[in-house]
């Protein structure tokens, strides 16, 4: 096992930021950010700048600072990444979810990947140019939000609607998911991420009868309950490309030596491997149930059952798709909405890119750099609010057998260490230049 002091500095932040359980349950309920907003602070404080707390709510603390450029009449870019993590139930790991473990060249733990890595690498990116007397192009806007994982509420949302002031000029955005490689047909390529699926968090509510447990009753709350989950489950959406999807799929295609008019995209898709864990989501839309409740007692019919149902829609198509689901379940089950966020998709074009490609192929010459559209969301979608156009560039160089996606919200969560030295380097090149 590699020793802390023997760790490159960006696997130590990284490391120390895991050790802070910041993790967030949802629905109000977290352990909150402060501890860790307050180490990154502290960090960007010894670079010489001037940081500002925000709490949107006791506990939820976000930290910004703004880094002046060389010529600060070109429009600030915003570099940002979220301090809280969601729940890991260490049953189920190998290791201590909390523990920063370094074994087998990686960085084990809640947030190798989502997001502490990134944290880590802004700031030793940002070591990089200040810590050499260096100064970025432009102002770069530097946030580590609160409560990405459960949509922003008490972090990207509150700060953009109380205090857009922070973001004055600043016309972009970069943060979580893309810059990181994926293995086509032997052939390591890059997804940049150009836009993600609009969220909607929904609640199904039924009700019934209550009565002992021994009795015949039909009007049986989990019963319609369930039978509503396994239909939302189950339903078979249809596959509908975007501008950015047709692109991917056809570049994918080229790439895997795929006849696009002998296979559709799902099979494209799938013959990426792993690779497909994010991209297979973003052809359509899904709707996962994700937690179930009800009853109190063995020998007792409840009289209230309810699921909540993560659903992800291709931007622009909230309402029709929140229709369907109503449609779907039926009159007896009513629907709630507990949380909603748009989409956003842009082009695969204009300098923001092609310095993001260009900075992926200074570290990886002639690697193929391709357009994605995330299947989760982040906190760009708050900023877009600001009218700030948001893209995820995370930059990693990853082995093929490395299941990325699975990283995510997953079990033994990890990254490897070399794969962060790549990051602060593409990132510090960005930063420094754009």
């Amino acid at each position: 096992m590699t020793q802390p002091e023997e760790l490159e500095e960006t696997a130590r932040i990284a490391r120390d930021l895991i050790r802070f359980d910041t993790t967030n349950y949802g629905e109000g309920r977290s352990n909150g950010e402060t501890e860790a907003a307050e180490y990154l602070g502290a960090i960007l404080e010894s670079l010489g700048l001037k940081t500002e707390y925000v709490d949107a709510a006791p506990g939820r603390t976000t930290v910004i600072t703004r880094v002046e450029g060389a010529d600060r009449s070109k429009p600030a870019l915003v570099v940002h990444g979220h301090t809280d993590v969601v729940p890991a139930d260490p049953a189920n790991w190998s290791v201590d979810p909390f523990g920063g473990v370094v074994k087998d060249g990686l960085l084990w733990g809640r947030g190798a990947v989502d997001m502490k890595n990134m944290d880590a690498m802004i700031v030793t990116a940002l070591q990089d140019i200040l810590g050499g007397g260096g100064q970025p192009q432009r102002d770069l806007v530097i946030a580590f939000f609160s409560d990405e994982e459960n949509g922003g509420v008490f972090g990207s949302h509150h700060i953009v609607d109380t205090r857009p002031d922070l973001f004055a000029g600043a016309t972009e955005a970069i943060s979580e998911v893309g810059g990181y490689s994926v293995h086509l047909n032997g052939t390591r390529s890059y997804l940049l991420q150009t836009g993600e699926k609009a969220l909607v968090w929904i609640k199904l509510v039924a009700r019934g009868t209550a009565a002992h447990g021994s009795r015949v009753i039909r009007n049986n709350a989990v019963t319609k309950l369930a039978r509503a989950v396994a239909t939302i489950g189950e339903q078979e959406w249809p596959v509908q490309l975007t501008d950015t999807t047709e692109q991917l799929v056809a570049e994918i295609a080229a790439l895997m030596g795929i006849d696009p008019r002998q296979s559709g995209p799902d099979e494209i898709v799938l013959s990426t491997g792993s690779a497909a864990g994010f991209i297979q989501a973003t052809l359509r839309t899904t709707t996962n149930p994700t937690l179930l409740k009800a009853g109190y007692k063995h020998n007792v019919i409840p009289d209230l059952a309810e699921a909540l149902i993560d659903i992800r829609t291709l931007p622009g198509d909230e309402e029709a798709v929140l229709a369907r689901v109503r449609e779907l379940v039926g009159d007896d089950i009513e629907v709630i909405v507990l949380h909603s966020d748009i989409g956003l998709e842009n082009t695969f074009d204009g300098p923001l890119v092609d310095a993001m490609v260009g900075a992926l192929n200074t570290a990886d010459p002639g690697a193929p750099v391709l357009p994605y559209l995330l299947s989760g969301g982040t906190d760009n979608k708050a900023l877009s609010k600001l009218g700030i156009t948001g893209y995820g560039f995370a930059p990693l160089q990853l082995p093929a057998d490395l299941d990325f996606p699975g990283m995510f919200h997953g079990v033994d969560e990890r990254v490897p260490l070399d794969a962060l030295v790549f990051g602060r380097r593409v990132l510090g090149d960005l930063l420094a230049n754009y």
